[in-house]
């Protein structure tokens, strides 16, 4: 294991069951919400069953909570919050000042009654600072109709039970200090993949890749099995950049032949890297040998005068800088610092398509640069010396495999069966899709050899679960969700509707990646067509993505029922008309029950990745678990980890 700081304390099992706890109750209420579809709004009378409050208002609320928390900068909030404490010190409202110092984890506040006394903002800001264990909001819904009746504290609940402020989160650049200990950084921060990724794939491959090797080094270990590889961006990345021997697992033929020649490509790409970077540092040798030449012919030259012209005012020494103007001291002092900063790297890297990369030194011919040391290196040693360089290197690029694997990957997956060499690893898997995610977690548990896990989840709506569905006969053991104890015994169950509405991306529309609210109400008010007019309630044909291709509301029916196999020349234009008449003025209903389920998204992901949590956290053999924010979610919606590392032997 490498040298390195204790690696950051995390909540422990009690804690996170405590916040689970909490978040159940809010969600008991809050899950009808998200778990109703769309597609249903207008024929399930969603919004009449489900909210007792106009759209207006709720559209209002929600764009007010969302324009204050952004309202006040970082840094001044710790000030404005002592004057919030003066103004509830004035108020004396159930002295909560007590309560914010004295008050347990787990405790009780009736936020109903101190909320009035302070504005939105600042109570919500207050409480976060103040990391309350609430679990007794202002009346969010109604007791006997189950309604929405509190818009302001339904945002407030919602925000409360996010990852980020449940204060379960490990922060990435803690995680990384603490398993480099006095390591450098591996990778530069302004160094950055410009081929064959997009701008998302790029940022998750770096912020991912640095992790891993991270974990590697803390471990010594070499081999990493990548689970749902795909198209291969983050195995191919992992063993080009970093050196590692990286087995990409995915169940799809074409995605492994992709990656194959994926890879292929890549290293193609890396070879003319390393030839046009041969060139431009010899070129640079060659510089400073000739500007070396000129120099000792000054000496010379100055050695020869001093001889015959003992005179203070002829020893004066001619500037390098006076001759070689175009190649300045800087130029190479700036090589000189290059070579040890590289010379001093525990590792040995080679840099693929990346920014401003100068890890060359087994290019750089060893008598490019003047020797630190006062002994010169004879002709024949360094000739010798290169080759014996050139066999490391070779022998080293042999064990920075990459091998992709086609497989299907179960919980009970043998990995000896298709890893002949296996050994000890890790376990990763970037947006690894439904049951793929918890089953990595569940091979990780089960195999001594894997040491360590790094999992980023996403399709929270293809996984199973155990609890849905209960009237079925059901053969199948191990389930996507649950996975831990404490939500088996409560016997918790989402539904589909629900954790599809997980992968909304809150952070996308706040910043102004609105949702595509005409399609739909496109969508919803065909469904009523549909209902009406042809008597079906229930379609296992799907419409599919036909909006973008549609000129009209109209154009957009035709299409669609032509699609589900329907007979569209039964409806004349103008019933299809009065649909989209009847319902226009009711379009806001939809967007502000859209705009609900995008705030409670965040709640349900973080049922999910604490289920998953408490699952590590239950395991004996487990030393160090956690969850980590990877990504900016703007780029990448599903940002976070969920990572664990077994105990040393």
């Amino acid at each position: 294991m490498a040298a390195s700081c204790p690696l950051p304390v995390t909540p422990d099992l009690p804690t996170l069951r405590a916040k689970l706890q909490g978040l159940l109750q809010f969600l008991r209420d809050a899950l009808s919400i998200s778990n109703a579809h769309t597609v249903d709004f207008y024929t399930e009378s969603v919004w009449e069953e489900l909210v007792n409050l106009p759209p207006e208002t709720v559209l209002a609320a929600l764009r007010k909570s969302a324009s204050e928390t952004e309202a006040l900068p970082s840094e001044t909030r710790p000030l404005v919050e002592a004057e919030w404490e003066a103004e509830l010190r004035q108020k004396r409202v159930l002295n909560l000042l007590t309560l914010l110092k004295l008050l347990p984890e787990n405790g009780m506040v009736h936020l109903g009654k101190i909320q009035p006394h302070l504005s939105s903002t600042r109570f919500m800001i207050l409480l976060q600072r103040r990391a309350l264990g609430m679990t007794d909001f202002p009346k969010i819904f109604c007791e006997t109709s189950q309604k929405l009746v509190s818009v302001e504290a339904f945002a407030l609940a919602a925000k409360y039970y996010s990852v980020q402020n449940l204060g379960i989160c490990t922060p990435f650049e803690q995680l990384l200090v603490a398993l480099r200990g006095n390591q450098n950084q591996r990778i530069g921060e302004n160094q950055k993949a410009v081929e064959f990724m997009n701008m998302k794939k790029s940022h998750e491959v770096q912020a991912m890749s640095e992790l891993i090797s991270s974990i590697a080094d803390y471990y010594g270990i070499k081999q990493v099995i990548d689970l749902g590889s795909g198209k291969g961006y983050l195995s191919s990345f992992l063993s080009l950049k970093y050196g590692l021997k990286v087995y990409g697992i995915d169940s799809s033929n074409t995605n492994t032949h992709g990656a194959e020649e994926r890879n292929r490509k890549l290293k193609k790409h890396w070879k003319l890297c390393h030839a046009q970077s041969r060139l431009d540092v010899n070129g640079l040798a060659l510089k400073m040998a000739k500007e070396r030449k000129v120099q000792n012919k000054v000496k010379n030259k100055a050695d020869t005068e001093e001889v015959f012209n003992n005179s203070p005012t002829n020893q004066e020494k001619m500037p390098t800088s006076a001759i070689l103007p175009d190649f300045s001291g800087s130029v190479i002092s700036n090589i000189r610092n290059q070579m040890e900063t590289l010379h001093s790297q525990p590792h040995q890297e080679e840099n693929l398509c990346f920014e401003n990369s100068f890890s060359l030194i087994n290019l750089l011919p060893i008598n490019a640069v003047e020797p630190t040391s006062s002994q010169q290196i004879p002709n024949r040693e360094t000739s010798e010396a290169n080759k014996e360089r050139r066999k490391m290197t070779s022998k080293s690029s042999e064990s920075n495999i990459y091998s992709p694997l086609t497989s299907f990957i179960t919980a009970d997956s043998e990995l000896h069966d298709i890893i002949k060499d296996l050994e000890d690893c890790l376990m990763v898997g970037l947006h690894t899709c439904g049951d793929l995610a918890p089953n990595t977690l569940r091979i990780f548990t089960s195999n001594s050899e894997i040491k360590g896990v790094c999992s980023v989840g996403c399709c929270y709506h293809l996984l199973s679960e155990e609890f849905e569905n209960q009237h079925k006969e059901r053969t199948q053991e191990k389930w996507g969700f649950p996975m831990c104890h404490y939500l088996k015994e409560e016997r918790w169950c989402c539904g589909r509707n629900a954790r599809m509405s997980a992968c909304l991306a809150l952070e996308r529309v706040a910043a102004g990646q609105g949702l595509p609210t005409e399609s739909l109400f496109y969508r919803a008010v065909l469904q009523d067509i549909i209902k009406d007019c042809y008597g079906i309630t229930k379609c296992d044909r799907h419409v599919g993505k036909i909006y973008s291709k549609c000129s009209s509301f109209l154009d957009y029916v035709r299409r669609s029922l032509k699609k589900l196999g329907l007979d569209e020349s039964k409806l004349p234009e103008k019933i299809i008309m009065n649909y989209y008449e009847k319902y226009k003025p009711r379009m806001n209903e939809l967007e502000a029950f859209n705009m609900l389920k995008v705030v409670l998204a965040p709640c349900i992901e973080t049922l999910i990745l604490l289920d998953r949590l408490c699952y590590l956290k239950e395991q004996e053999d487990i030393a160090w678990s956690a969850l980590v924010k990877l990504f900016d979610p703007v780029k990448s919606p599903r940002c976070y980890a969920v990572i664990a590392l077994k105990k040393q032997q």
